[in-house]
């Protein structure tokens, strides 16, 4: 038995900058791509600030969850890459403005450096309800 993949798109998200799609859905899972801080409409860095940075990608997020017919809520497990896990605390206080118990699970990880020079980049794992 094949599975069906559908891309999603949405222009209230940053189009994609690589040879990817901002999500895949198969059956009722949706993975999302790793979302940066641009501004969707501009594809610019929203701000040098990393809460700003932060508050955006989970807009992005959002954004692309809604697209795939579901939200934020509907993540079940979130990948966070950061250039620098000082920012971690700032990552937390940022999630409890869009995240309600039972959180996703997560991870969160230190790299060398993002694409566009951005200090935090997303990817996650949506399941929607049959």
């Amino acid at each position: 038995m094949k599975m069906t993949k559908q891309t999603i798109h949405t222009d209230k998200a940053p189009a994609a900058i690589g040879t990817y799609s901002q999500a895949v859905k198969v059956g009722n899972t949706v993975y999302l791509s790793g979302q940066i801080p641009l501004e969707p409409t501009t594809m610019e860095l929203i701000s040098e600030d990393v809460a700003t940075q932060i508050k955006r990608v989970f807009q992005n997020l959002r954004a692309v969850c809604q697209a795939a017919g579901g939200d934020l809520v509907d993540i079940v497990k979130l990948n966070i890459y950061l250039t620098d896990l000082s920012h971690f605390p700032i990552v937390n206080e940022v999630m409890g403005e869009f995240f309600v118990e039972p959180y996703p699970a997560r991870a969160a990880v230190g790299v060398a450096a993002l694409p566009r020079d951005v200090a935090v980049e997303m990817e996650a794992v949506m399941i929607m309800a049959n």
